[in-house]
């Protein structure tokens, strides 16, 4: 390989143009966007990616997981693909930044080495992923990817069963063509993903950048309080079997005993339903979704056991009954040592300060991690804010990022 790799760098204004043309696509007005997984505003802007690859003159592709790609062949005949890529969608009304700015800088990498006319060893894929976010069914367009998805799964997603269906429906996907959609290992050389931090370590470090060297796992637990409905008015406080305050006081318990016995986890819950849903009846059935987060298996499995205990201790205190499914998860996984070894290799070249980082959100890298090596890219986050319209990076640390992953790409991994 010639010196030319060493010298390039993403166009900077191509690719702001390119964030800010996106960042319209679901605006919220208020600098967020809002691009729910294969909602209208999400089809919409992976239309818009697709048009602008091939106005480059990109292949481009969708697989039968709604997984959309841009494809360069610049590697020798026969040659594995290196994957560059993150997610469009967004968690509701989400920031600008988040999954983005990984897919850009994906496409950026394709067009620079295109126009650089470079053969390397690999042909380069940029690669959005479907649902990353977890609308319906978290880190779908990967897991199938991967083969790492099943009909059950496909039949009990996190969210609303009937939404799924016509979501899929609207975006033209079937369960057959989800099923289908495993790439072959053996033709994959790796995937590298940049993304913003989505914390506050980075930002308040000395450091420009961040090499990932974990992503911990994630569990979710749909749990459902069934009590008695009545009159609000009539039915004293003693002989109330209400299922909301079940529910809340899980919320407030699981809390205090991630804090107190599990200090490197967490545990959310940002999906609540009280039915019958009417403000003079007590609520006879309560449900609520828990999603936790822990660095190592042996802690996500002992968690997963002790929020379960909870669930029915609160249950038993206030005389309801309680149903849980656990509804979907991906283990912590690392990532390869190989990869991280090229992300700092790429950072020194480019006379970046780095570290190492635990990822404390899950990604499709962890996904991807199961059948190659995969590896991922931190930029910081400003004051740490994500998913929410306050979500920030500075452009110069997305470029520092932008400039990794092309190093990392065309030095190889």
């Amino acid at each position: 390989m010639d010196d030319r790799p060493i010298a390039l760098r993403v166009n900077a204004n191509r690719l702001r143009g390119r964030f800010d043309a996106l960042a319209a696509i679901g605006a919220t007005g208020n600098g967020g966007v809002h691009r729910p997984a294969l909602g209208a505003e999400h089809l919409r802007a992976r239309r818009w990616f697709l048009d602008e690859a091939r106005a480059v003159g990109l292949r481009t592709s969708v697989d039968g997981a709604g997984n959309h790609s841009a494809t360069l062949p610049c590697g020798p005949a026969n040659a594995p693909t290196l994957l560059l890529g993150s997610h469009l969608d967004s968690v509701r009304n989400g920031g600008r930044f988040d999954g983005a700015l990984g897919v850009l800088a994906a496409l950026e990498t394709l067009q620079v080495v295109k126009e650089a006319d470079l053969a390397l060893k690999t042909n380069l894929e940029a690669i959005d992923f479907t649902d990353e976010e977890g609308t319906h069914l978290g880190f779908l367009g990967s897991l199938a990817f991967t083969g790492a998805i099943t009909a059950t799964d496909l039949h009990h997603p996190g969210g609303d069963p009937h939404a799924f269906q016509e979501a899929l429906a609207n975006a033209g996907l079937t369960e057959k063509s989800i099923l289908g959609a495993q790439r072959d290992p053996s033709t994959i050389a790796g995937y590298l993903e940049l993304h913003i931090e989505q914390g506050n370590r980075l930002n308040t470090s000395s450091h420009d950048i961040a090499v990932v060297t974990s992503v911990v796992g994630l569990r979710r637990q749909k749990i459902t309080y069934i009590g008695r409905a009545d009159h609000a008015g009539t039915i004293s406080m003693n002989d109330r079997r209400d299922a909301g305050q079940g529910a809340a006081a899980l919320i407030i318990s699981s809390r205090r005993l991630v804090m107190a016995e599990f200090p490197d986890s967490v545990v959310n819950t940002g999906v609540t339903r009280f039915l019958p849903g009417a403000m003079n009846v007590v609520p006879e059935r309560a449900q609520l979704t828990l999603e936790f987060r822990a660095p190592r298996l042996r802690d996500l499995k002992q968690l997963g056991a002790a929020l379960k205990d909870l669930a029915h201790a609160e249950a038993r205190e206030r005389e309801l009954a309680v149903e849980i499914e656990e509804v979907d998860g991906i283990q912590p996984v690392q990532m390869d040592a190989r990869v991280q070894a090229a992300v700092a290799a790429a950072a020194e070249r480019l006379g970046l300060r780095q570290k190492q980082m635990t990822s404390g959100a899950g990604h499709d890298a962890q996904v991807m991690a199961k059948i190659c090596p995969a590896g991922m890219i931190f930029v910081p986050s400003v004051d740490g804010f994500s998913h929410s319209a306050r979500e920030f990076t500075k452009w110069e640390d997305c470029m520092n990022g932008a400039n990794v992953l092309l190093q990392a790409a065309v030095v190889g991994i």
